[in-house]
């Protein structure tokens, strides 16, 4: 597989799927109307609701949380480090280890692809994980456990850990709780591998938002969150030195003439920092918003449709030329193409299939 960039799908496991799939990025030799496409290779790994993946591209390592209740006989979730073979792109597993908390639905890797924060949804908890020299998982170093609630009814009887997201620095996480309507903030101990509430601890989001995944812009001057329960983004601009965040202004990310049931799910930041995208699910799309330079300022540009049901995650390809997303509901993955000018995607109407397809990864080649 050398010189071609490898995409990884990590999935619900069922009926339809068996674990991570693997899928070849071909965007030469096509048909005029096909000009990008996955094609598939296969089952990469057999693995149980490996439902979010972060790759180590340097090592050639991935990482998936294994979205369970139970593991190893006990309450709590899973996560799982990979080896990936150079030549064919199919994984290996080199261990497991528990997430030390239930449903687990998110992994990171900090700066140094050294420790793995995770996330998990289920008991509302966070936890760090080291990494060895090859790859294999350690014991948990840290173990946070959020308490509290919020105006939610169903959705926020307590604490449900979303999303951890480092600053560009790596010296803080912030984490989204979607339960607590709170985006978390610790200072992060990058050789003991701890976390600790950094002052303030938290930045509060408008009850009944359900704060959900954050991301940076890349020069870290501002970050964005997406609220998966009354589908908004709140921007927030980024104090570096202090690790605090202080809320902008939140927008929609739906057109004003849809009126039907949705909640958001994957946010991200174009390589630029020009442009935003966030997915719908209920109206099914990944809508676009430019990024004013000076102040962060989102302004809705366009909504594209997914061509499924339930966009989840979607991925950037590291060159930012291609956007893969994953539509849960209808067992589908489609590429775009990213316009370098204006960011707008071109869905290319070739659609990979993936029995319930959550995160999109993209692998380039070695250099």
């Amino acid at each position: 597989m050398a010189g071609e960039t490898l995409v990884y799908i990590g999935t619900y496991t069922g009926a339809n799927s068996q674990g991570i799939y693997l899928f070849r990025l071909q965007t030469e030799n096509l048909e005029v109307s096909q000009n990008i496409t996955l094609v598939p290779l296969g089952l990469a790994a057999e693995s149980a609701n490996p439902s979010f993946l972060a790759l180590d591209l340097k090592r050639r390592l991935l990482f998936a949380v294994n979205e369970l209740s139970q593991f190893e006989g006990k309450p709590g979730g899973a996560v799982s480090a990979f080896a990936i073979d150079r030549a064919s792109g199919t994984l290996t597993l080199l261990n497991q280890r528990p997430a030390m908390g239930s449903g687990p639905c998110h992994i990171v890797l900090d700066n140094d692809q050294r420790h793995a924060v995770v996330s998990n949804y289920g008991s509302g908890s966070v936890s760090v994980l080291p990494i060895a020299s090859d790859g294999r998982l350690g014991e948990a170093t840290d173990v946070v456990q959020h308490t509290g609630q919020s105006v939610h009814p169903d959705r926020q009887k307590g604490p449900h850990a979303h999303c951890a997201t480092f600053d560009p620095a790596g010296r803080f996480v912030f984490v989204c709780d979607l339960g607590l309507d709170k985006v978390m903030a610790y200072r992060f101990d990058a050789a003991r591998g701890k976390l600790t509430p950094n002052t303030p601890p938290s930045a509060s989001i408008k009850p009944g938002a359900g704060p959900r995944h954050m991301v940076f812009r890349p020069d870290g001057r501002f970050a964005y969150v997406t609220n998966e329960l009354n589908s908004t983004i709140t921007a927030f601009s980024y104090d570096a030195t202090a690790g605090a965040l202080t809320e902008l202004r939140t927008v929609s990310t739906l057109p004003e003439y849809f009126d039907g049931a949705n909640t958001t799910a994957e946010i991200d930041v174009h390589p630029s920092g020009r442009w935003l995208y966030v997915s719908n699910r209920g109206h099914n799309s990944v809508v676009l918003f430019t990024i004013d330079g000076p102040t962060g300022k989102l302004t809705y540009v366009e909504e594209q449709g997914t061509g499924g049901n339930t966009p989840r995650h979607f991925g950037i390809e590291p060159s930012a030329k291609h956007l893969a997303i994953c539509n849960q509901g209808s067992n589908t993955v489609l590429v775009c193409s990213i316009d370098a000018g204006n960011g707008r995607l071109k869905p290319s109407g070739v659609f990979a299939s993936v029995g319930s397809p959550v995160c999109a990864k993209f692998l380039p080649p070695a250099e």
